[in-house]
This record gives structure tokens, sequence and C-alpha cells, in this order.
């Protein structure tokens, strides 16, 4: 589950720790400065930073790769100085095919040859079909990958000489060397029956990948997760003919969307992991240890040719084991088993990492989330973080120094730094400012791109030294600061406060720029409160939108805007993030009326107009606390809430609140079952077409506040997703929150 927070271009609702990101092309919308801010202003995208998209190291490391504003090149810029040192492929002027412009691009191992990526159409949050050329560095040339059709997930083999990608659920290789010839892998893909290479819909969006394959280290074999989705329900919603876009084939009558979609307790895909020799064609099924109902979220390619991890995950998702494969052999040796009482974090396997004869993992065995130190047999060479507090991302391992480079928040839970460590002990904080930090380390691990920011300031990206000096400043921001200070001046702070259980709790507040203590202000609570997520931090981002400028729309309005981390949430340890075990939303939900009767002791909040909203598991705990039974909200928005966790994916629910089955109590405490205490006047807003988070949740909840004959509002938006945006949708759902809250609440 991904939460709301920003507009894309991350490629990427309920991240279960959180934060999705929607492709949608932003208007170039730029207000005046000093003008009031508005809605369309918000809409538009005027008051999005800048950031450096498409960045990519070159294999040697010395300097890096983005592809330009038209799309038309791709360009290369100096670690060392941040001057742009050349053009790596001018569309304009590449011969061969032609191609309009790039969306993204792959480079060889070899450095010879570069996939150009366009045509992009995504299918859901990861996975998209694309149209690849293959550009020759030397001859600058562009040929089609393929003509068979769009393909997904390609990869160049370690050796350069081949490239592998999927389509149709199938594996396919191209053999560079011998004329670009193809051939097809797998035969058995198709949707709804077998994927191979690639995941269903909940493996995912669950576990966060869109690519299930990889070449051995010497190039001559394919290994590949396998999904037979046959055995799994299938999901279908309606379509309508609708608006932007229009979709004419459903003018006379609507049509319907259908995928595989497992719900809490019922069949998955059954996973297999499968070997093909490319110089033989032997295709073998590899014998890993899983049982019927198990996953496997990632498989790695390791530098030993007879050897690729594979890392399997029981159901309950509180034991993961990694095996080295031998692809040819069929054996699996167990290399290292991780356990946890309740269940393992999404990091335990997104940020392994493998480095010739030895592997990096994330374990939160400790209580926080630290780097353990394997050799390739599995034994334990070394814990390389110590502290009491979480590490975030996991940059890499530098072989020349013995150094790890990652984030942590060291300085508190609100604060990113960027760090390096080694297995002597000695750690060191690259990080000049305390806030919000994050790394792209150069191939060679001897600088980084650093995006800093604040609160107080917008996200300004150096160029550094791998010992943390700042060479060059390569953005700033600081124009938008000064517009957002103008347009929409406030005071933004952090607080804390303890509620009655004796909980510590942080939060942010959001005043308007003309606060007085001697006024009584209405105030809207935001909140996403998923497990593992955290919306209250020292960054930019922060808030519904960047530079909380959504916040700050409000409280031109007159209200103060606040948000609250409760338990559940991240970056206080595995105690604090883990006790919402079989029970979700009913602590969430408690710590958010908590933190309205904190406001609501302030002298300059009115406790009688306090409102909350949130969307996806933001819209699942608006309904819990306004069902709490304390009526402490007087209004609130629930946006593609969940309204019942057995409507919801096996792989999330369970992870959480295992199958229904094992825990009937925490399944039947939901906002349905609640739906007689709900106290406040209530806007639901959700997408027809929402295949995360079914319209069936909001569709069931309505029908039960209907016979409990409790009245609400409720805003539709057709054939929209889990996003819900295209067209003017996303400015008419700003609007309608923004004056139901008006009406409610001033």
């Amino acid at each position: 589950m991904r939460n709301f927070v920003t507009l894309p271009s991350k490629f990427k609702i309920m991240r279960k720790f959180v934060s999705f990101v929607f492709t949608v092309a932003l208007a170039a919308f730029a207000p005046k400065a000093g003008a009031e801010i508005t809605l369309q202003g918000i809409a538009g995208g005027g008051y999005y930073p800048k950031s450096m998209r498409s960045f990519q190291s070159s294999p040697d490391g010395e300097s890096y790769m983005q592809i330009s504003d038209d799309g038309k090149k791709l360009l290369s810029y100096s670690f060392r100085n941040g001057a742009q040192n050349g053009v790596v492929i001018d569309l304009t002027t590449a011969r061969g095919d032609k191609v309009e412009g790039m969306d993204g691009y792959i480079v060889s191992p070899d450095n010879r040859r570069i996939l150009v990526q366009t045509n992009t159409k995504y299918i859901y949050r990861r996975s998209f079909t694309a149209d690849y050329y293959i550009y020759d560095v030397n001859n600058k040339t562009l040929t089609a990958l393929s003509k068979g059709g769009a393909q997904m997930q390609p990869q160049f083999s370690p050796d350069g000489n081949m490239i592998s990608f999927v389509r149709g659920g199938n594996l396919f290789l191209v053999k560079l060397l011998f004329d670009n010839s193809e051939s097809q892998v797998t035969k058995d893909g198709a949707a709804g029956k077998a994927l191979n290479g690639i995941p269903d819909w909940v493996n995912e969006e669950e576990f966060s990948t869109a690519c299930s394959y990889v070449f051995t280290a010497d190039s001559k074999m394919l290994v590949w997760v396998r999904y037979d989705e046959s055995a799994v329900k299938t999901f279908s919603f309606p379509l309508y003919k609708g608006m932007k876009p229009e979709k004419q084939e459903y003018a006379g009558y609507p049509g319907a969307y259908s995928y595989k979609y497992p719900i809490a307790g019922e069949v998955n895909s059954t996973v297999t992991v499968h070997s093909f020799d490319i110089k033989s064609h032997v295709e073998r099924t590899v014998n890993v240890p899983l049982g019927a109902d198990g996953y496997i979220p990632r498989i790695f390619q390791t530098s030993d040719p007879e050897k690729v991890a594979v890392v399997t995950l029981n159901r309950h998702q509180d034991q993961m084991d990694i095996y080295a494969a031998n692809p040819r052999s069929r054996v699996c040796k167990l290399l290292v088993r991780e356990k946890n009482d309740k269940y393992l974090r999404e990091d335990a396997f997104s940020k392994l990492k493998f480095y010739g004869d030895h592997f990096a993992m994330v374990s939160d065995r400790s209580g926080f989330n630290e780097i353990y130190w394997y050799d390739i047999n599995g034994h334990l060479a070394g814990q390389v973080t110590k502290g009491n507090y979480e590490v975030q991302d996991f940059y890499g391992y530098d072989a020349a120094t013995g150094n790890f480079y990652y984030s942590a928040n060291a300085d508190g839970p609100q604060y990113t730094t960027v760090m390096c460590a080694n297995l002597k002990g000695v750690v060191k904080k690259l990080s000049a400012q305390k806030g919000s930090n994050s790394a792209r380390f150069s191939a060679n691990f001897r600088y980084y791109v650093n995006t800093f920011s604040s609160l107080a300031s917008a996200p300004v990206t150096t160029l550094c030294s791998a010992n943390g000096k700042v060479m060059k400043t390569l953005i700033d921001n600081s124009d938008l600061k000064a517009k957002i200070d103008a347009d929409a001046p406030a005071k933004v702070e952090m607080f804390g406060f303890t509620t009655s259980n004796g909980t510590k709790l942080n939060g942010y507040m959001v005043k308007p720029a003309d606060f007085s203590e001697s006024k009584k202000y209405p105030v809207v609570m935001y909140q996403y409160s998923g497990p593992g997520s955290q919306q209250v931090q020292d960054s930019w981002s922060s808030g519904f939108m960047p530079g909380m400028i959504w916040e700050r729309y409000l409280a031109q309005n007159g209200f103060i805007c606040v948000c609250v981390d409760g338990r559940g949430t991240g970056g206080r340890g595995a105690d604090f993030e883990k006790q919402t075990y079989l029970k979700l939303g009913l602590l969430e939900a408690q710590d958010q009326v908590e933190a309205a009767l904190y406001l609501g002791s302030l002298g300059y909040v009115d406790k009688n107009r306090i409102g909350i909203w949130g969307w996806s598991y933001g819209g699942f705990n608006t309904l819990m606390s306004m069902s709490e039974g304390r009526g402490v909200f007087r209004a609130g928005v629930a946006i593609a809430p969940v309204t019942s966790y057995r409507f919801y994916d096996s792989v999330y629910t369970e992870r959480y609140m295992r199958t229904p089955n094992e825990n009937p109590a925490g399944y039947d405490d939901n906002p349905i079952t609640r739906a007689a205490n709900l106290h406040g006047d209530l806007l639901i807003v959700h997408g027809t077409a929402d295949d995360n988070v079914h319209f069936r949740n909001s569709a069931e909840y309505s029908e039960a506040l209907v016979q409990a004959g409790k009245q609400f509002q409720m805003q539709v938006y057709t054939n929209r997703n889990h996003g819900i945006y295209g067209g003017n949708t996303r400015l008419h759902l700003y609007t309608r929150v923004a004056e139901f809250f008006k009406d409610k609440l001033k």
C-alpha cells in the first residue's frame, strides 16, 4: 500500500512504507510571485521542486548521465566538477532507426551499447511496456531491439553481448554478435495463467519489484521466477466511456478490466525457479525449498556463475531464507535464515546486495535496522552499523576502501543523514546539514550527489566527494523557495506531546502567516499512519505535497494544519513500528484521537472544529478515527480508503494481520463494523477503476452507513485509479476537499 504524498516522476498508496508516485504530466503553470496561492496553481504543478531526473553513473564512475529536458539527448557530466563533458546520444543526428524522444536508458556493462527507452506505457505502479532501441556508441546508430511488439524489463548480459527481455509473459533473448538474432526462451507465458521473469500484480505491488530474472555471471544461463497464477481468483471492475482519455469502445455498453488479485486468505500464485542454458537450450527447474504458499520476493546474480541467490519468504513473512542456487545442478544451499516473532520488514530483501565473495543485508534483529556483512557461504563476517537508530537506505560497499555507505536517522527520527562505516567500527557522518539528506553515488564510490532539504529549505542538490566535501551546487531551488514564501507564507514547526497512555508522539504544525494566540482556529489533521510509514520529518517533502503547499493553502484560508505519526509508523525502531501487529487501525485511530485532544487543549485551537483526512491507509485510519468513540472530529475526508482488510491483497494484509481464519477479531474491527459509531460529517472519495484499493471498499462501507442511518457525502471519479488524476480531475478533487473543510469547519 502506498501513500499519496507527491506527484511524480518517480516511476513510479499504501506504502506500506510509503509513498505512491504516479506518472503524470505536470502543466507548466507558474503563478506570479507574491500572488495568493490558488488550487489551480497547486494542481498545475508550479510549486514542485527541480530535481536531477534520469541520473545514472557511468560504469567507470567518473561521470554521470542525464536525459536533456527535451528528451532528445543523453548528456554526460563530470563527477569532478559537474560540468558537461559530452553528448552520449543525440537522437537528432543518430543514424538508423528514428526515435523521437527518450523516456529512459540502460547502459551495457562494457559501455559499448545503450538501450534507449521510448513509447513507455505503464501497466501498474512499476511495470510498463516500452519500445527499446540499441544504440551503438561507436557507430552512433539506433536499431530496434525487437520488431515483435513492445518489451518489458530488458537486461544486458554481463559480457554485453546479449539482451534479454519479457513480452507476453515470456522471456526472449537477442544475440548481438549474431546480427541481433532473436529467440524465445519460454513459451508457456500468458496473462492470467503464467508469467516468466516478471511478477504478477500482488508480487509487484507488495514486494516493490517489476523484474524477476537474472543472467549468471558468465552470461551462459538465464535464471528466472515463474508465477503460475492460474488458480488465483479474478477481480473485475467496470470501465466506462469517460473522458480524458475517452474510451470509445465503451460508448454503448460498459466494459470491464479483469486481473488476478488474491485477497487476504485466498490462493496466491505458485512460484518456481527455472534456468535456461543459452548454448544447449536446456531448461531446468531449480529445487528451491519453498512451501506451496511461499513467496520469492527477489533473485540476485552473484559473481560466481554457479551461484544465483534466491530469497524466499513463508506466507506469514516471519521467515526469510537466502539460498545459493546452482542453475545447472539445481541444488540449493541455505546461506542465511532470518526470523522474526512478528514480521520481516521489506528492507531485509529489498536492500540485499552482493559483492564478489560477500553480501550485505539490512535486518532489524537488534530492534533497529542495521547492516550485516556475510561471506558468500552465509557466515556472518561482521555487523557494520550499531546504534539505536534506523538505517534507512543502503547505498553500497566500496571494496577499495572497505567503506559501507548508507543513510540513517542517527540525529533523531525526523532527520536523515548520509553516513559511511567500516568493519573496524569507524563511523562518519557525511552530511553537513541537519534535515533530510539522500545520496546517489558514483559507480566507483569516489563521488556522490547529495540532495538536502528541511521544512524551511527547498531541495538543494550538491556534488560531493566521498568524504562529504561539497564541490559544487547543482540545483538550489532558491527561486521556488522565494516564490512559496511570497505566495503562501506560513509558520511551520515541529512539536511533540505525550498521550494519556504515556506514548510520546511527534508532529508538525502549519499556522497562518498572521497567526495570533488570541484567536481560535479550526484544525485540519492529515495522516497516513500505515506500518513503517513516516510523515513527520524535517524535510521539504513532508506534508501532502512538497513544500507543504497544500497545508499552506489551507493556512492561508484560516486553518491550522497538523500531522502526527502515531504508533505503528516508522523511524523509531521495530518495537514502536510493530505494535499494530494483528490489529491494524486500532492503535493508529487512538493516537489520532489523542492528537486531536491535545490540540484541543491549546488556547488557540477551537476543539469543536477539528477535521481529519487521509488517502489509502490514511483514508482507512480517518474512518477508524472518526468511529473511535470519543467524537473529537467535526469532519473528515477518506480518499480511496480500505474499509475492511478482508477486501485487500494477501501479501500486504497478511504481513501485518495473518489470515482472516487465524485472526478473525483483528479483521472484524474495521470501519464497516464501526459504521454506527461514525461521528462527524464525512466525505468519501474513490475512483471506480482503482486496481489497488478497489471501489468495492467504499461501496460496502457506504451501504453500512446507509443501514446505520448515517448521512454522508460521496465523490466518485469515473475510470480513475488509486491516484485519481487525469484531465481536470486533480483540480476537481483538491477543490472538493478544500470546500468541504471550509463548509464544515469555518
